[in-house]
């Protein structure tokens, strides 16, 4: 079985150089794609769920659902993480069900709507943190609100997102009090607020470094070299798909992703975890449609669902590809969740901080 670590993939993917895309699924057809991908490339994976699949598909459905992806895929190490976790009891029930990483997202309350102060974030985090790692389990936590640096506001993801418009500070992490989170907290993984935000509509144009700030993730990573960096919102809809989608009936109004190019310049700057939900999404329902069109008669589920199969596999073996995963499923072996537990308590795994000053302006 290979089935790991949040912590022991991104260790891996920093002693590399490389970054692993997180993709989101809702039922078997995403997972299949995604572990074809990864297996025609040697990639490692990482899945993930948000509190809006477990419910769609059922904890017991989604688990057994890993179960029989890990088992049929034994050669590729697979990461299962919840996204967004909204409190204790959202993390503590994913791990009963055999994830292997949470994300505590104490930058909103429990509610997943409200933003949330700093002290709130960091004792729910360490918190979750203090209860995964007892187990040998994995945590990310987030600083700062994901939302656009454009109008100053949220997108809801499966009823996840900040209500209302929020500060201008508020949507960029910042980096004295990274350094202070990761050393309160001990968290595996930081996610940052930079200017993403979740679904299709990111930006109202080509990001620029005005609405997407990779300068924080730059300054963060100085600061903080050896903590494992998080973007989440990082889907590219790429304008094929736009344009496919809307050639077959869709209405989908021009829109800008975080570019390829612009997650390639996080790498190099600690970004190890890269969140892809969106892509995956437009790159099956783009399918639907042109199948719909051009073969009116079609009653046959699996006749959409194959080819959509297909295009995701490709966007997914892509981000493999650019981020440079693949390669390195085979160079990894699995460390079991009793022998994380036992590092853990050892302290083997504390977060090393080794802040550096700030550069004098």
């Amino acid at each position: 079985m290979a089935r790991i670590t949040l912590r022991q993939l991104l260790d891996h993917a920093a002693s590399h150089g490389y970054a692993v895309p997180a993709f989101n699924i809702n039922n078997m057809e995403q997972g299949i794609a995604i572990m074809q991908a990864a297996a025609e490339v040697d990639a490692p994976v990482i899945i993930q769920a948000s509190r809006g699949a477990r419910s769609y598909a059922g904890d017991l459905m989604l688990s057994h659902m890993i179960d029989a992806l890990e088992r049929t895929y034994p050669d590729i190490p697979l990461c299962m993480h919840q996204d967004h976790g909204n409190d204790e009891a959202t993390c503590a029930s994913a791990i009963a069900h055999g994830f292997t990483s949470v994300m505590m997202d104490g930058s909103l309350k429990a509610d997943a709507k409200t933003a949330a102060d700093y002290d709130y974030n960091v004792a729910i985090t360490r918190r979750v943190v203090d209860l995964a790692h007892w187990v040998g389990a994995s945590v990310e936590g987030e600083l700062g609100v994901l939302g656009s640096l454009e109008h100053g506001g949220g997108e809801q993801e499966d009823g996840h997102g900040v209500e209302g418009t929020v500060s201008h500070d508020q949507l960029l992490t910042d980096p004295d009090q990274a350094v202070d989170f990761v050393r309160a907290t001990k968290v595996d993984a930081l996610a940052i607020a930079m200017g993403t935000s979740h679904g299709a509509y990111k930006f109202s144009r080509k990001p620029d470094g005005d609405i997407l700030a990779m300068r924080v993730v730059e300054e963060i990573h100085r600061r903080l070299p050896n903590t494992h960096l998080v973007m989440h919102g990082s889907s590219s809809v790429p304008q094929p798909l736009q344009d496919m989608f809307n050639q077959f009936g869709g209405e989908m109004p021009q829109t800008w992703g975080v570019p390829v190019e612009e997650i390639v310049r996080g790498i190099k700057s600690g970004v190890r975890k890269v969140n892809i939900d969106t892509d995956c999404r437009l790159a099956m329902t783009a399918v639907f449609r042109k199948v719909a069109a051009q073969t009116r008669s079609e009653f046959d589920p699996r006749k959409f669902l194959k080819p959509a199969m297909d295009a995701m596999r490709e966007l997914c073996r892509d981000r493999f590809e650019q981020f440079g995963t693949a390669g390195h499923a085979s160079k990894i072996k699995v460390i079991p969740l009793s022998e994380m537990a036992r590092r853990y308590r050892a302290g083997e795994l504390d977060a090393r901080i080794d802040a550096r000053e700030p550069v004098a302006a």
